[in-house]
């Protein structure tokens, strides 16, 4: 039977690679573990699996385990019995019901807590799972596939993963590969994504010209594919012509090319502007006090580090110097966080 990849687009030597390995793996029961950067479409891979598995007639669950809070996380998978904790109002089942005879996915393994690792641990082994407040154990038939972007070797030697859990979910290894390294995929999925957004828009599809291909082609798109499609849904909506050039690239990626914009005629050559610290008068200027002026500086910061990351909130706490769970906090507080 010939191997469905249906939502994934690319024929590059390295996804050829992961193609080989899927074909190999999805008829099996094996756990899989899928490593790769943010953005590159690990769950469009998980899904690929399911569908090329015996077992693409029964339910497939996902769950991003680091979108949901610790203390909801265990509930969310196992389940819980009426009056388990508070709000539990009637009983319900886990994810990891949900999927009998299916597959479950595990999104994001890496950030969850070590008291659940023993858990998921115990569900892997003995294929059973207990609920939240319940004293009777439940048979479960899930395949298990999880997926994380972060080394979980490195997760393990620092005593922030288990062990034994890793080497469980570890059987086989599938790594999917970042855009920078797929080739020609860049312009496949940019044409792709291109075509969707101008249908969508019930707007002529956009040609791009052949500078604007190169430079796409050599960016290093650190927020993968999803940086990718978040750039061409922009650019079917604010590009006026009906060629994208390179003047319609955003400005990092014109950097990376060395590509300079041409300077309008009769306009003056702008001196480069030097780093300037803020002084007491920019904050009397807004009318602003310490707090609110220090707290907008921290706003802007925040939103350009999200947007120059494509949404990926990994890299823009990266970008900004910070933990994960810091930049969580920072964009609750300021309602910036999606929902």
């Amino acid at each position: 039977m010939a191997l469905n990849i249906d939502g994934i687009i690319g024929s590059s030597p390295a996804l050829k690679e992961v193609y080989k390995i899927l074909e190999k793996v999805a008829p099996t029961d094996s756990t899989v573990l899928v490593t790769g950067e943010s953005g590159t479409g690990k769950e469009l891979l998980v899904r690929a699996l399911h569908k090329n598995s015996k077992r693409h007639e029964k339910p497939f669950v996902p769950i991003n385990c680091g979108a949901i809070p610790r203390e909801l996380l265990e509930s969310e998978l196992f389940g819980h019995e009426k009056g388990a904790f508070t709000h539990a109002i009637r009983s319900r089942p886990g994810r990891f019901e949900l999927a009998d005879g299916g597959t479950i996915f595990l999104d994001e393994i890496g950030e969850m807590d070590l008291s659940l690792q023993v858990k998921i641990l115990r569900a892997l082994q003995e294929k059973e799972i207990e609920r939240v407040g319940g004293t009777v154990t439940k048979k479960v038939d899930v395949r298990v596939v999880a997926a994380t972007n972060r080394d979980l070797e490195v997760e393990v030697a620092a005593g922030r993963f288990r062990e034994d859990l890793f080497y469980r979910l570890n059987v086989i290894p599938l790594h999917l590969p970042p855009l920078r390294e797929r080739g020609e995929d860049v312009m496949a999925l940019a044409e792709h994504f291109l075509r969707g957004f101008c249908h969508t828009r019930e707007r002529k599809l956009l040609a791009l010209t052949g500078q604007a291909r190169s430079m796409l082609t050599g960016y290093s798109w650190p927020g993968n594919v999803r940086e990718l499609e978040n750039f061409m849904e922009r650019l079917s909506i604010l590009c006026e012509g009906q060629q994208v050039t390179p003047e319609d690239l955003p400005e990092k990626i014109q950097r990376a090319a060395g590509f300079e914009p041409p300077q309008a005629p009769g306009a003056a050559t702008a001196a480069p502007q030097g780093f300037r610290w803020p002084v007491l008068q920019d904050m009397r200027d807004k009318g602003q006090g310490l707090k609110e002026f220090l707290d907008e500086i921290e706003e802007r910061l925040l939103q350009e580090a999200l947007a120059e990351a494509a949404g990926v909130k990994n890299q823009a706490a990266e970008l900004l110097g910070i933990k994960r769970t810091t930049l969580i906090e920072k964009l609750k507080k300021r309602n910036l966080l999606e929902s």
